[in-house]
């Protein structure tokens, strides 16, 4: 599944692509967040984590050094960020299966994740491809398998809605980081 010519890349243009990981450290809480998120997953041995959007790999790395005994995945729709990913897990001698792919077309079997984690994508799809998303999300989670999302609020936009309307129950907003952007959140929803 390539990128379609409505793809935004994660800073807006592929060849600022590179310096993602720096502003992101630099004008952001990211590891504060990031591992805010792994630690409210609880993610068990064995299981079976994908994150959405993973873009250069941090939180996928992350996930793998927090939980070495779970099986991480991570997609992105961008092969060059993918690349860079690549590299970021080698050198931290992390082993993780990257893939690309886009959120709204995931390219899994029905329940085959305890795990879905995403971090800075959401706020990049449409209103429509959030909800599709949320549905292959929804679709790839076991039952009892849990979402988590780190991301930015589009004003005039509910996410507890769209989470609701995907057929997750539980949802809850816990934790609040204020950036240089806008208070980012970090919602959890269920899949019963």
């Amino acid at each position: 599944m390539k990128r379609g010519e409505n793809y935004i890349p994660a800073l807006g243009f592929d060849w600022l692509t590179p310096l993602y990981d720096p502003l992101v450290k630099w004008f952001m809480p990211e590891s504060k967040f990031k591992s805010h998120l792994v630690k409210e997953a609880c993610v068990q041995a064995g299981q079976r984590v994908l994150d959405v959007g993973c873009g250069t790999g941090t939180l996928t790395i992350i996930v793998k050094q927090t939980h070495p005994d779970a099986e991480v995945f991570g997609l992105d729709g961008d092969a060059g960020i993918l690349e860079i990913a690549r590299g970021k897990a080698t050198r931290a001698g992390v082993e993780v299966t990257l893939l690309e792919g886009l959120a709204f077309q995931l390219p899994y079997a029905d329940k085959s994740f305890d795990r879905v984690l995403s971090s800075l994508m959401f706020h990049h799809l449409t209103t429509e491809n959030k909800r599709l998303a949320l549905s292959e999300v929804f679709r790839v989670l076991e039952p009892d398998g849990e979402l988590h999302i780190a991301d930015f609020r589009k004003p005039n936009e509910s996410l507890p809605t769209m989470f609701r309307e995907a057929g997750f129950e539980q949802v809850k907003e816990y934790a609040k980081y204020r950036t240089l952007f806008g208070t980012l959140s970090l919602w959890r929803a269920q899949r019963l």
